[in-house]
C-alpha cells in the first residue's frame, strides 16, 4: 500500500506508476520497495481484539464519610453513571461497611 506524499490519501497502481485517488499525484513504482511490503497473506492473525464490557460497572474506593447515622466508616466505593436526560455524570457512593448508598451532592 502506498500513500500520497502530497495529500496523504491512499494511492492505486496504474502500470509503472502509483496514482493518488484524491489529487491524482503520480509517483514511479519501486519494485524493491513493493517486494518488501507485507501482504495480507503474510500478516499474523491475532484473533479478535479484547473489548471492554460496558455493561459491567467499574467502581473505585475513596475516602468519603458515610452519612448513615449509625456508621463510622470513612471509605466508600463510587461509580460514575450518566445522568438520565443530562449531559454530565453523577457519582454514586456505596459505603464499604454498611452498604448505605448516596449520590454526590
Amino acid at each position: 500500500m502506498q500513500f500520497c506524499d502530497e495529500c496523504g490519501s491512499m494511492m492505486r497502481t496504474a502500470g509503472d506508476t502509483w496514482v493518488c485517488r484524491s489529487c491524482e499525484h503520480e509517483e514511479p513504482r519501486d519494485s524493491q520497495a513493493e517486494a518488501a511490503m507485507r501482504t495480507q497473506d503474510g500478516q499474523q492473525d491475532d484473533g479478535v481484539p479484547a473489548v471492554a464490557d460496558a455493561t459491567q460497572v467499574a467502581t473505585e474506593t475513596m475516602k468519603e464519610p458515610c452519612p448513615a447515622e449509625d456508621c463510622d466508616s470513612d471509605r466508600a466505593d463510587y461509580e460514575m453513571l450518566p445522568k438520565p436526560g443530562g449531559s454530565y455524570e453523577v457519582r454514586l457512593f456505596t459505603c464499604v461497611e454498611c452498604g448505605h448508598k448516596w449520590r454526590d451532592s
